[in-house]
């Protein structure tokens, strides 16, 4: 026994120096196990293979040239997500194995495939808590269809099938039956969590601080998505998602500390030429579905696209750098945030998700000054939440669509010719038995897909000109395509009509003398999201081509990804018919948020958990923060996915301006959110009262 044990001993000694002194047989011995673990482990290796490249796919064909594809860390990311997922089936025995990593791919390829077509809408990514708002998808249903999804959202969908395939082969050739794949082995899922555990570990370390409070916040998915990946990015979302449940139990005291060190420094605005000047007057606010302001101005063939609006801008105070600052809730969140100067969630919707919570709001103010609150559309009342947000928000009455005949349906729902005519009738009544109203008429159809072109009525996008005919002597029409047949084109069609349902609306007002005392409020809620390419070929048609100029051509007008992002701008018109001699034209940058503090001064409300500013008062000075952390000034537009700056009519701007307005942005985008989630504006009114009564009792 004892010569035994000293051979043994020997045997390894000499093992031991030859490996010593020959590492070659380290990387020899690797290589083998690594091979024999590709061979023996096939379909989990295809397992990870096929999600990671679903990972990365999605991240080029939506963020594309905003990040560099080929960065390590979401890749890595991916990785070790799908890694330690799929390392859970080594615990499982034969079928059970197989389907539960044909299911994880099923389920990953469907997160993958929905957020390439919601990007394409939202420029955004999806969120678990947008499930409360799936409803709604029926009512746009062909606009999913013709706007959103396209061939390249079911490139995903290939590799659950390709799984399903490699499968079937290996059956067939008893593969599993020779490596024994199908077979438990703990040993082998320790290992592999393991090692997804290490290379999580490894992505990690790469983070930087910025990285990982952009993580913690959730709000700027973009960069998250950028960085950690979209398997993270959904695990964190997942834990974002039932924050508000667990807003009792966590982070309320610290929501509150920050909630009342960022009001502490408002005050009032002071007085200005445009305080009172609107006092005790009624108001039409018109929300104009989906319209872009550099509609505004612009004709085919010397017709214009928006004659009315157009007649409102010059006679009215026209904003004309005016931002609406929607998240994935457009419509509502333009309502919301007009209505409370509040930004939209970080998860979900206001509408859907914090219906219940207390806002400080235009109607609720207004209601105080004696005015009758309510809203009118067309659409259903449950569409967005807005029989129970509208109810919550302080309107007396939403008319919705069991209001109003049915008679002329164009796209989403009733027309907004025949809306317009029904609400003026409405409005007499109103009128008769109210002293004041407040009232917010919401268009519907101007809403995407704008396919119904045969309903719109004729407007023409294509390009003409009248040329002399050199042979004959005679002066002929040449008609080229231009917009037409583009989706931009047919919007075209669809804003003139949207202008001209405008137009008889403001001669309804007018012909049952609606229009005295009254102040109209025009805005757009969001842009039209339409391609990027469309504007290229609007601002570069080449009709020698019918195509687009080549860059070279001198007359070629750049129009990039922040050309794209300026021109998302909406129209912002007041209008009196007793102060169109008093136009004007109001440049400086401002916000949805910013409407309610301009209107409180002009018509004498104030709230003073406002976001949003006076405009007439803070003037050049303004910011618009949007919900993904980019913001926007007179001198500047910063991406904050790019951490890049897009330099505005050649202003010379310094690192400390940048960073003090992107702190700006971040508290003021968390404070908000913390509003919704912690209901603070309705528990700070607690705990003042609370406080109060301490003092006094001491």
């Amino acid at each position: 026994m004892k010569k035994t044990g000293i051979n043994v001993f020997e045997n390894i000694k000499k093992n031991y120096i030859k490996l010593k002194f020959n590492p070659s047989m380290y990387l020899k011995e690797l290589v083998k196990k690594i091979k024999q673990y590709f061979y023996e482990n096939k379909m989990f290796v295809l397992f990870v293979f096929l999600n990671v490249l679903n990972g990365f796919l999605l991240r080029y064909f939506t963020l594309g040239e905003k990040t560099n594809i080929f960065d390590f860390r979401p890749l890595l990311a991916d990785f070790s997500f799908v890694v330690i997922v799929g390392a859970f089936s080594y615990f499982m025995k034969k079928k059970t194995k197989f389907v539960y990593l044909f299911l994880l791919t099923l389920i990953m390829s469907i997160i993958c495939m929905i957020n390439s077509s919601y990007y394409t809408f939202y420029t955004s990514f999806s969120s678990i808590s947008l499930l409360s708002t799936a409803k709604f998808i029926t009512a746009v249903g062909d606009a999913v269809v013709e706007n959103v999804l396209q061939p390249k959202d079911l490139i995903y969908i290939m590799m659950p099938i390709i799984f399903l395939y490699f499968n079937y082969h290996y059956k067939k050739s008893k593969y599993y039956e020779k490596v024994g794949f199908l077979n438990k082995s703990k040993k082998l899922a320790i290992g592999t969590i393991i090692f997804g555990c290490f290379t999580l570990f490894v992505f990690a370390s790469s983070l930087t601080a910025t990285d990982i409070g952009r993580f913690t916040k959730q709000w700027n998915r973009e960069y998250v998505v950028m960085k950690f990946g979209i398997y993270v990015y959904h695990v964190n979302d997942l834990v974002k998602s039932v924050e508000p449940k667990l807003a009792a139990l966590f982070g309320y005291d610290n929501a509150l500390k920050n909630f009342n060190e960022y009001y502490s420094a408002n005050e009032k605005s002071p007085v200005n030429e445009y305080t009172d000047i609107f006092a005790g007057k009624n108001i039409i606010a018109i929300h104009a579905e989906s319209m872009q302001n550099f509609v505004i101005g612009l004709e085919f063939n010397g017709v214009e696209v928006t004659p009315n609006l157009n007649k409102l801008a010059a006679t009215g105070i026209y904003f004309d750098n005016f931002y609406s600052q929607v998240s994935v809730g457009t419509s509502s969140d333009a309502e919301f945030t007009l209505n409370t100067s509040l930004m939209p969630a970080n998860i979900g919707t206001a509408f859907g998700n914090y219906f219940d919570k207390e806002y400080v709001t235009i109607p609720k103010l207004l209601k105080e000054k004696g005015y009758y609150t309510f809203a009118m559309h067309g659409n259903n009342a449950d569409y967005w939440n807005r029989r129970v947000m509208h109810k919550n928000l302080g309107y007396d009455r939403l008319y919705a669509k069991a209001d109003f005949e049915i008679d002329e349906v164009i796209g989403l729902g009733l027309s907004d010719v025949s809306f317009f005519k029904q609400a003026v009738q409405k409005l007499k009544v109103i009128k008769e038995e109210n002293d004041k109203f407040y009232g917010t008429f919401i268009m519907l159809t101007n809403h995407t897909p704008f396919s119904e072109t045969d309903k719109y009525g004729e407007f023409d996008v294509s390009l003409k000109e009248t040329v002399l005919n050199p042979e004959t002597g005679v002066l002929e029409e040449i008609v080229y395509p231009y917009m037409e047949g583009t989706k931009l084109g047919n919007y075209f069609k669809s804003v003139h009509y949207a202008d001209y349902a405008l137009g008889v609306f403001l001669e309804e007002l007018e012909k049952n003398d609606l229009l005295e005392n009254t102040v109209i409020v025009l805005y757009g809620d969001h842009d039209a999201r339409l391609s990027e390419l469309d504007y290229i070929r609007l601002y570069n048609y080449d009709k020698t081509t019918d195509g687009i100029l080549p860059e070279t051509d001198p007359n070629y007008v750049e129009f990039n990804d922040y050309s794209y992002e300026l021109n998302r701008k909406v129209p912002f018109i007041i209008w009196s018919n007793d102060r169109t001699e008093k136009a004007e034209t109001i440049s400086n940058v401002m916000g949805m948020y910013d409407v309610m503090p301009t209107l409180g001064n002009m018509f004498g409300f104030y709230n003073e958990y406002a976001l949003g500013h006076d405009i007439f008062d803070i003037k050049e000075n303004n910011i618009v923060v949007f919900p993904n952390g980019n913001w926007l000034t007179n001198e500047v537009y910063y991406n904050s996915q790019l951490q890049e700056s897009y330099i505005i009519n050649n202003s010379i701007i310094s690192q400390e301006y940048i960073d003090q307005n992107t702190l700006y942005a971040e508290k003021l985008l968390s404070v908000s959110n913390d509003i919704l989630v912690f209901d603070l504006i309705k528990n700070s009114e607690v705990d003042t009262v609370n406080e109060t009564n301490i003092i006094k009792g001491s």
